[in-house]
């Protein structure tokens, strides 16, 4: 998966508000992929509630991994503002395609995120994430919480997905494309090699 992370304008130096914006976009490609290679790998998920509950519960764990980063980063003050404008833009999203697809109103999509948004946050504070980014339990926990997402057959199965492929490449397009965004200096143009017609 190709992701497109830097800045092609000049070289200020960006508010934690517009990194959060552009990582949004990353993060919900991210969480789509990884709901697209899992239900490669033969794992039954179906549209509907269950889809959903998969996409919500990969991209709170992307966004604990976002916000761990964004503290290697920030100051206290504009890592809360980061993380805050993160979790809005992401759950809008997840709330307008619920909406469009199943019902209900976006605003109580998005509202039903963020609640189970700060539950995790509570319980991945337990784990520890470092320069290399994750530990074992960190992973792990996401591989429980999907757990509870699918069926009784594919429930064993779903934390070695998750802890072995999913979790490990989403946290390396994560820290990658952070490194990106926190660049004041914008991506200069490739240059194109050309054939003379001599």
């Amino acid at each position: 998966m190709r992701i497109k992370s830097n800045w092609f304008k000049n070289g200020r130096k960006r508010t934690p508000q517009e990194i959060a914006g552009a990582l949004a976009f990353v993060i919900w490609r991210i969480g789509d992929n990884a709901l697209k290679n899992t239900r490669n790998a033969k794992f039954e998920i179906a549209i509907g509630t269950q889809y959903f509950s998969f996409l919500g519960e990969f991209l709170i764990f992307l966004i604990q991994v976002a916000d761990r980063i964004a503290y290697r980063q920030l100051s206290a003050e504009d890592r809360m503002a980061f993380t805050s404008a993160l979790a809005n833009r992401v759950a809008e999203t997840l709330a307008e395609n619920q909406s469009r697809l199943i019902g209900n109103s976006i605003e109580k999509h998005k509202q039903y995120f963020i609640d189970m948004l700060n539950q995790r946050a509570g319980e991945y504070a337990d784990f520890k994430y470092n320069n290399n980014g994750p530990d074992f339990a960190f992973t792990r926990y996401l591989g429980y919480c999907m757990r509870e997402v699918m069926d009784e057959k594919d429930a064993a199965w779903v934390i070695d997905q998750m802890m072995g492929i999913e979790a490990p490449e989403a946290v390396t397009m994560v820290e990658k494309t952070m490194h990106d965004l926190f660049e004041t200096e914008p991506r200069q143009p490739r240059s194109r090699k050309t054939v003379s017609g001599d």
